[in-house]
């Protein structure tokens, strides 16, 4: 006669809601991206207070355009024990022609088996979406004798019209000769 045994784990109520925290980038500031070859992201995180390890996770940029796209090898679905995930943008913008990356910015968006947007739940994970990076399209090399600045040939012109330099011009000159009227009376 053989013997079965089974557990059944539960989370507590008082339990807080696990959550992740990015660690890769660093979230002091904006990071950004070229995209270009032989370019990739890695996007790594810790777990907090997680007592039930999902069975995957979904990891997406959304942009500043409301496209979402699938960060990852593998259209954005990991294991759920991952603690990092590596996005080659090239790779992904030459597969991708339909819905190609843009320049700009970007959220990241991780969540669980659950989807996006579960509700927060004891011990399980919270959807996070706390990192905003920056994607952006190198420029073609121009030559130094090519150049030319765009606001620099009218920068003069363009400050003397401007209203505060005309004002603080009209000051002065009006400072200066009631100046000189009152020297001139305090002579006489």
């Amino acid at each position: 006669m053989s013997q079965s045994s089974s557990s059944t784990f539960s989370i507590p109520q008082s339990a807080p809601a696990g959550s992740l925290t990015i660690t890769k980038p660093p979230q002091t500031a904006t990071s950004y991206f070229k995209i270009a070859p032989s370019n990739t992201i890695t996007f790594g995180w810790n777990f907090t207070d997680v007592l039930s390890t999902p069975t995957h996770l979904t990891v997406s940029a959304v942009g500043d355009n409301g496209n979402t796209y699938p960060v990852g090898p593998t259209d954005g679905v990991i294991p759920g024990t991952a603690t990092q995930v590596t996005w080659d943008i090239w790779s992904y913008q030459q597969a991708h022609s339909n819905l190609p990356l843009v320049p700009g910015s970007y959220v990241l968006h991780i969540w669980d088996d659950r989807g996006p947007g579960a509700a927060r739940s004891p011990g399980l994970l919270q959807e996070n979406s706390a990192l905003q990076f920056a994607l952006y399209t190198p420029q073609a090399y121009t030559p130094l004798q090519s150049w030319t600045c765009p606001t620099c040939n009218g920068a003069w012109s363009d400050f003397a019209t401007h209203p505060a330099f005309v004002s603080l011009t009209v000051t002065v000159v009006v400072m200066f000769l009631s100046g000189y009227s009152l020297i001139r009376q305090a002579l006489r």
